[in-house]
């Protein structure tokens, strides 16, 4: 018997995994089901919609182009920036407009015209050895590519989508040369070739490898509650360095409008519902990220790390330089 393609497999997920209730909404998610399976489950005991999400490591975009207008998919959840823009550019998406999710996201954090929608925020912060990092010796981005950090740092790939998005960041806030010079003297500073995921760099600097490493906050939490890796994050303190004249760099998870969404107006209540505080503080906790509606507060954990004011730039500004990003990072050969 010959097999069914994979697509055609995955097109049956929903229809073989959708509780029996008379409304629902299909989501396409790069979050893993742990993360937001409290979500969905919050959503549909305060609507009766039922939740159906198909978990995807990679080939979201791709995916949504082979469906066309056949995609079950309502809703789309990512996190960073460049790649809600990807499905924007795209043209995967359809732009929504909704008093309660004006109200419940700043402008900053979501599309001018609608596509997407930020839900949480991480920081891209520094970790920093206890015993080997004086406090205030790391207070900017700048400051990383410092000579006296030569030999002392640790990171994931320059290509890496988080490590992309600083790029931008620095392009906007200082130009393309010094974004530069700051890559070229960043990748001096490093003590070993770019590699592993962010909790590894915190291992590196466990394992006495390296004194510094650039990761996201919400690491940080997810270490802390692994009997095996909470030996790692004891070892670092976090520290929130800002761009000179600006803020802390941060990104977001999101969420956007399919253009074909066949449950569109399920698909805006739980749009809507993402953004509530009640659901932001479930998200926040979740995964230790920084809920972003007005009085809505970040897990307890998260807080005791200490407080950080935002770059307060639009987010679709650095995902407008990203390709300009990516191709510094290779000019300069950051993995090389």
């Amino acid at each position: 018997m010959t097999p069914l393609p994979k697509l055609a497999l995955s097109l049956t997920a929903f229809a073989l995994a959708a509780p029996a209730l008379a409304e629902e909404v299909n989501i396409y998610s790069y979050r893993q089901p742990e993360l937001i399976k409290p979500l969905t489950d919050a959503f549909t005991a305060e609507t009766g919609i039922a939740v159906n999400v198909a978990y995807l490591e990679k080939g979201m975009v791709e995916r949504l182009q082979a469906e066309g207008k056949r995609s079950p998919a309502d809703l789309i959840f990512t996190v960073d920036i460049s790649r809600l823009n990807a499905a924007v550019q795209a043209g995967l998406t359809q732009p929504v407009t909704s008093e309660t999710l004006t109200a419940n996201v700043p402008d900053i954090y979501h599309d001018p015209e609608g596509h997407w929608w930020g839900l949480t925020t991480r920081a891209r912060i520094v970790y920093a050895s206890k015993t080997r990092v004086p406090e205030g010796e790391v207070t900017t981005y700048e400051d990383l590519a410092d000579p006296k950090w030569k030999g002392r740092i640790c990171t994931r790939s320059g290509t890496n989508a988080y490590n992309v998005a600083l790029t931008s960041a620095a392009i906007y806030h200082h130009g393309e040369e010094v974004a530069k010079a700051w890559l070229e003297g960043l990748k001096q500073n490093l003590a070993r070739k770019p590699q592993g995921n962010d909790r590894a760099q915190v291992k590196a600097i466990w394992a006495g490898e390296c004194d510094i490493a650039i990761g996201n906050t919400y690491y940080m939490g997810q270490m802390l509650a692994d009997p095996e890796q909470k030996e790692w994050a004891d070892s670092v303190n976090v520290l929130f360095p800002v761009f000179e004249g600006a803020g802390t760099h941060v990104n977001i998870s999101g969420v956007a409008m399919t253009k074909a969404a066949p449950n569109k107006d399920n698909a805006l209540k739980m749009m809507e519902f993402l953004t509530s505080p009640q659901a932001q503080e479930i998200y926040a906790h979740a995964n230790y990220e920084y809920p972003i509606a007005p009085g809505t507060e970040a897990d307890a954990l998260v807080t005791s790390w200490g407080s950080f004011e935002a770059d307060p730039v639009n987010l679709m500004d650095l995902a407008r330089l990203r390709d300009e990003a990516l191709k510094l990072t290779e000019t300069v050969d950051f993995d090389g």
